[in-house]
C-alpha cells in the first residue's frame, strides 16, 4: 500500500522508497520479534518445567530449536491457506486455556484485588514515572505494546489484505478489535496475576526474574502444576505467531526479490534456521534486535498512514454513506 498507495497520491518515488525499506525491515523483524524472540520464550518456559537448569534441554537448545523448526517448516511450505488453517484452531483454544487459568489465579486472590488495581495505577502516577522515569517507563511501554498488538507496525495489514472480501474496509474493522483484545483483555489479566501473586519490584529492577518466568512463578503460587498449563499455552502461542510472521517476511521478501520459487524457498530456509538460533542465545540480545526492527518499521508505516489518511477518509465516508442508504 505505500508504494502504489503514494503513486496515487503522485509521490512515487516516497511511496517505492518507502516500501523497500519497510520490505528490509519487515524481514529482519520477522526473523527477531517474530521468530528468534518467540522461539527464546517458548525455550525458556519450556525448560522451566522440565526441570530448569537439570533438564536435558537446560544445555540443549539446539535440540528444541531444532524440534521447533521442523513443526514450522511443515505449516509454512503450504503457505498463506495452511497458515489461516492452523492458526485458526490454535489461537481461540490457546487464548481461552489461558483466561481460564488466569481467573482461576485471580479468583483465589480476589480479596486483594481491589489493592493490586490500586498498585498498578498508583506505580503508573507515582511521582518517579511521572518526573524523570516518565519518557523511560513510555518508551518501554510503546515497544511492549508493539511485541503485544502490533498496532502501528503495519503488519497486521499483510494478513488482513490477503482476506478475500466485497468490503475491504470491514477488515479494518476486524483489525482495530485485535489491540483490544491482545492488551486490554489479556495483558491487563497477566497484570493482575503477576501483582496479585509474585509483584515484587526489587526482583524486577534488579532483573532476577523476567520475561515468561514472571508469570510462570505467579501461576505456580496458586496451583504447582499451572505453570505446565502456561508451557503449553507459551509454546501454542510462539508457534502460531511464528508461523504468521512468516507470511509477513516472505511476502516482504517476495517484494524485494519478486514471486519467484526460489525466493520462497530461500526465506522459508533462511526462517527455520532462525528458530534455532533463537533458542541458543540470550533474551537481551534477541530483544534489542526485535525492538531496533519495530522501531524501523514504525517510521515507515506511521509516515505512510499519516500520508493516506485523505484516502482512507474518503473510502469511509462512501461506505457509511452506502450503509445509510441500505441499512
Amino acid at each position: 500500500y505505500l508504494d502504489k498507495g503514494l503513486a496515487e497520491l503522485g509521490l512515487p518515488i516516497l511511496g517505492k522508497s518507502l516500501a523497500w525499506y519497510y520490505a528490509v525491515c519487515i524481514i529482519l523483524a520477522c526473523l527477531g520479534a517474530g521468530n528468534m524472540f518467540q522461539a527464546n520464550q517458548a525455550y525458556v518456559q519450556f525448560v522451566n518445567v522440565t526441570g530448569g537448569e537439570s533438564s536435558m534441554f537446560a544445555t540443549r537448545g539446539w535440540l528444541f530449536g531444532s524440534i521447533l523448526a521442523i513443526l514450522t517448516a511443515l505449516v509454512i511450505i503450504g503457505g498463506i491457506r495452511s497458515i489461516a488453517r492452523v492458526t485458526s484452531k490454535l489461537v481461540p483454544f490457546m487464548a481461552l486455556l489461558y483466561v481460564s487459568t488466569a481467573l482461576v489465579v485471580i479468583g483465589a486472590n480476589a480479596a486483594a484485588l481491589p489493592g493490586a488495581l490500586v498498585t498498578i495505577v498508583r506505580e503508573a502516577f507515582s511521582p518517579e514515572g511521572v518526573t524523570g522515569g516518565m519518557f523511560a517507563v513510555l518508551i518501554l511501554g510503546f515497544r511492549r505494546a508493539a511485541f503485544s498488538n502490533e498496532a502501528g507496525i503495519g503488519s497486521a495489514a499483510i494478513a488482513h489484505s490477503a482476506v478475500r472480501t466485497k468490503e475491504p474496509l470491514t477488515q479494518g474493522f476486524v483489525a482495530m478489535l485485535e489491540p483490544f483484545i491482545d492488551t486490554v483483555v489479556i495483558c491487563t489479566i497477566t497484570a493482575l496475576v503477576i501483582t496479585l501473586t509474585v509483584y515484587d519490584p526489587a526482583l524486577l529492577n534488579d532483573g532476577v526474574i523476567s520475561g515468561v518466568e514472571l508469570t510462570s512463578s505467579a501461576f505456580a503460587s496458586v496451583i504447582p502444576w499451572f505453570p505446565y498449563v502456561l508451557a503449553v499455552v507459551v509454546i501454542l502461542f510462539a508457534y502460531s505467531t511464528m508461523i504468521a510472521w512468516s507470511y509477513y517476511g516472505l511476502e516482504g521478501f517476495i517484494y524485494i526479490f519478486g514471486p519467484k520459487r526460489w525466493a520462497k524457498v530461500t526465506f522459508n530456509s533462511i526462517f527455520c534456521l532462525f528458530v534455532i538460533i533463537g533458542c541458543t542465545m540470550e533474551l537481551d540480545t534477541v530483544l534489542d534486535f526485535s525492538d531496533a526492527m519495530i522501531f524501523a518499521m514504525a517510521l515507515a508505516n506511521v509516515l505512510g498512514l499519516y500520508l493516506l489518511v485523505p484516502v482512507v477518509k474518503r473510502d469511509l465516508d462512501v461506505y457509511w454513506a452506502r450503509k445509510r442508504s441500505n441499512p
